[in-house]
């Protein structure tokens, strides 16, 4: 009994495994692999030696690995959510002043409904120096747990100020 008859068998099962596996990581490293060992798997349609049906196999694996993989995954990541998650959506978001503002502490309400200790950003010289409960704030950055907020420049609507969208 030959084993190079059953070559093919031996190739479907490798095939499988690494789909398989591609499945269960999402990669397209396995993906690459499973395509190479198609390519030994034809080459040992045609009558090539098991050694040579492994080298194509292994060519054909790192090429798609280094030429292929990389702009598929750029693709990918690319129609990734626009959407604005976690500390990104804070940025520019308004809030009310809920505890005087200096420059060390304070507490602000934000658009979204949470409360969260606050400091005031570096502003231009002659403007206050605090902001007292009741001001309009839109953040300007996150540091650790604590809002950096400045005064809202926005001065529109019935109460002297209008909400910033939280977009």
């Amino acid at each position: 009994m030959d084993i190079m008859s059953y070559a093919w068998i031996i190739w479907l099962v490798l095939i499988l495994v690494f789909i398989i596996v591609e499945m269960l990581t999402l990669d397209f490293v396995f993906l690459m692999i499973a395509i190479g060992s198609v390519g030994g798997l034809v080459s040992g349609l045609f009558g090539a030696e098991w050694w040579l049906q492994l080298i194509i196999a292994a060519v054909l694996s790192v090429l798609l690995i280094f030429l292929i993989r990389p702009p598929l995954l750029h693709a990918l990541k690319r129609g990734g959510d626009p959407a604005k998650s976690n500390v990104e959506a804070l940025i520019g978001m308004s809030g009310t002043v809920v505890s005087t503002v200096t420059r060390t502490t304070g507490m602000v309400k934000l658009a979204v409904g949470e409360t969260w200790t606050a400091r005031l950003a570096p502003v231009p010289a002659g403007t206050a120096a605090e902001l007292v409960p009741g001001e309009h704030v839109f953040v300007v950055s996150i540091e650790g747990a604590t809002a950096v907020v400045a005064p809202d420049p926005i001065a529109l609507g019935t109460d002297g100020f209008t909400e910033r969208s939280a977009s």
